[in-house]
């Protein structure tokens, strides 16, 4: 896996801008991207090679990174949405009993025995999808700021138990590792706290920006691969090590300059690459093997938005519902984990990434009726 190697995922990963890029298709950006890698990858001409270690080794970066900006994106310093913390929460709960339900009569349907894994696959948010939608669609007042808690609840809690409930059998050594990441990141929160009280953050921006050494990306890194590192001795997916450095970075304050300097190295080379190495290593073709997987894929896909329409037991519009209902990060986990380290059945985690698909077209239309509806007509 040299530079042509590089080169050529790197313009496979354009797909995605590009398809976005028109005006009728409006194709979200990961979409694109995994069909490209669908089609360069196992299930189609096999160009690329999605075992090969180093490949492997670029996407898991990709992966961290990306749930590392999802975990800056949660609004954690947001005191507005502390008010709606009880209701989002028992939102939130509501939809897992939900997603239970459903879990278990999914996995007898289908005879697969992952009833806990659909359930929290049902029951999870994407802040990473839902919250760009809510603010590009400028979407305001109290039930939406009330969904954004519920998604950031839903996103953490889904997060911490996917580990525990894809693979029961290392459930105990799961949760060592989820504790393990855990009482770093609070850790890190109250140092980093202690550090910027005493300005000592603030004079190492400035000096790092003075003599453009980047230091707090290259901290930051230090400690994402350090965590990373940790979750993968203790087969704990490394999306919770990023999510948790992210969420740890929020509530202290990212700087922009951070911020400006994570979204380029992500956006621009990693996570494109992520998201190709993911569907380069499907094998979409199973899907058409065994039909029934198809149905696997929808029934997880409706099932997910039936369990967020519970919120409407609350008074909860239907269309914030639909757009809570947005999976990527947990779904994506369960499939990269499931292919890995073959916890799953032949197909199984294509049927994931159907049934997240399902949402993200949901979360668009979703979004739409909510602004048609919070816009005054004329």
């Amino acid at each position: 896996f040299g530079f042509h190697a590089l080169a050529l995922v790197a313009v496979i990963g354009l797909v995605g801008p590009l398809l976005a890029a028109v005006p009728k298709l409006r194709v979200p950006l990961i979409v694109g991207e995994l069909a490209a890698g669908i089609v360069v990858g196992r299930t189609g001409f096999g160009i690329v090679d999605a075992d090969n270690p180093t490949f492997v080794l670029l996407a898991d970066i990709g992966f961290a990174l990306v749930m590392f900006i999802v975990g800056t994106h949660v609004p954690v310093r947001d005191r507005s949405l502390r008010g709606e913390l009880p209701r989002s929460l028992l939102r939130a709960v509501v939809v897992g009993a939900f997603a239970a339900v459903l879990g278990a009569v999914i996995a007898q349907l289908f005879g697969t025995g992952h009833a806990p894994l659909y359930a929290v696959l049902m029951a999870s948010s994407s802040a990473a999808l839902a919250l760009p939608v809510i603010q590009s669609l400028g979407l305001t007042g109290p039930p939406v700021l009330s969904v954004t808690a519920q998604i950031a609840i839903a996103d953490a809690a889904s997060i911490v138990l996917l580990p525990l409930v894809i693979n029961p059998a290392g459930a105990p050594r799961a949760a060592v590792g989820v504790l393990a990441i855990a009482a770093c990141a609070v850790l890190l929160y109250f140092l980093l706290r202690y550090e910027a009280e005493r300005g000592w953050l603030k004079r190492m921006h400035k000096y790092s920006h003075r003599r453009h050494l980047a230091l707090e990306l290259r901290i930051s890194l230090i400690v994402l691969f350090g965590l990373a590192a940790l979750a993968k001795s203790t087969h704990v997916s490394i999306m919770l090590a990023g999510f948790a450095l992210g969420l740890c970075l929020s509530a202290i304050g990212e700087p922009r300059r951070l911020a400006r300097q994570l979204f380029g190295i992500t956006e621009g080379f990693f996570a494109p690459l992520f998201f190709v190495w993911l569907g380069a290593s499907l094998q979409v073709r199973e899907l058409g093997e065994h039909p029934g997987l198809i149905g696997l894929g929808a029934a997880l896909g409706v099932g997910a938005v039936l369990a967020h329409l519970s919120g409407r037991l609350f008074g909860q519009p239907l269309s914030l519902g639909v757009l809570a209902a947005a999976q990527l990060g947990v779904p994506v986990a369960a499939a990269t984990l499931g292919t890995q380290q073959q916890l799953l059945s032949p197909g199984e985690p294509s049927a994931l990434i159907l049934g997240a698909l399902l949402t993200v077209v949901a979360t668009s239309v979703a979004g739409g009726i909510a602004r048609r509806r919070q816009t005054p007509g004329p």
